[in-house]
């Protein structure tokens, strides 16, 4: 490929990347983007990736085609390969996925999948920011030959920008979480109070003993205080008072 054609390629890709993780974002829809530009752009046959849920509790898998998107699932079915050796460990991971006649000791049903697939060496290197990882993308090639270091250096420029876009992303989600539950714990603080005074003024009784009226009739039904005290506002409930015992 002409080196200035390369450049453009080069440049299209982080332009689209970055795009990626702004508009309508899905993040293994990206993740694939990211492993079907690292086939353009690298001496590689396919790429595949491997991304933590944000609690860290789960892995999603895609790839540059069916193979390494198949490959990468049964890696996380199966809690082995290439990727999650890299994810686990945050450190570039580098291999032949045939040494000695056998496949990867390590990777006792990913490699011989791999093989079948035409791959013969693969190289992961971590979707790490500051210390944190959060996937690998796996470079797959059909010859046993390592990724040269220069694109290497490049499939991780790509990755870097992935895992910013990712994070970022996943910063916004949480902080529109936050401000969604404040609000919601605000309107119903507010509610509270005015079903407090409502209860007070109908009654004549005091503002603690209608919050204990309210409360109590809320429990009593086994719903929550809020949307028994939006019943009282909207005129459709009216916890009566207790009664009082009298004596001859």
């Amino acid at each position: 490929m002409p080196e200035q054609e390369r450049e453009e390629r080069l440049a299209a890709a982080f332009v689209e990347l970055a795009d990626a993780f702004v508009d309508d974002f899905d993040a293994i829809s990206c993740l694939q983007l990211l492993a079907t530009r690292c086939v353009d752009l690298l001496d590689v046959a396919a790429a595949g990736v491997v991304l933590s849920a944000p609690e860290g509790e789960s892995l999603e898998a895609s790839g540059s085609d069916e193979h390494s998107r198949r490959l990468e699932r049964l890696g996380v079915e199966w809690g082995e390969g290439p990727g999650l050796d890299c994810f686990r460990s945050g450190r570039v991971v580098d291999g032949a996925l045939l040494a000695n006649g056998r496949p990867h000791a390590s990777w006792p049903r990913f490699a011989p999948h791999a093989l079948l697939s035409g791959f013969t060496s693969v190289t992961a290197t971590p979707l790490r920011l500051r210390g944190r990882t959060i996937g690998a993308l796996s470079l797959f090639r059909g010859q046993p030959e390592t990724l040269p270091l220069a694109q290497l250096r490049l499939a991780q420029a790509l990755a870097r920008l992935a895992t910013i876009g990712i994070l970022q992303q996943r910063a916004a989600h949480r902080q529109s979480v936050i401000v969604s539950q404040l609000e919601t714990a605000l309107h119903s603080r507010v509610v509270i109070e005015q079903a407090k005074g409502a209860l007070s003024h109908r009654h004549r009784i005091s503002v603690d003993e209608a919050f204990t009226l309210l409360r109590g009739h809320a429990r009593s039904q086994r719903r929550l205080l809020t949307a028994v005290a939006e019943e009282v506002l909207n005129g459709t409930t009216d916890p009566p008072l207790p009664r009082t015992e009298t004596t001859d």
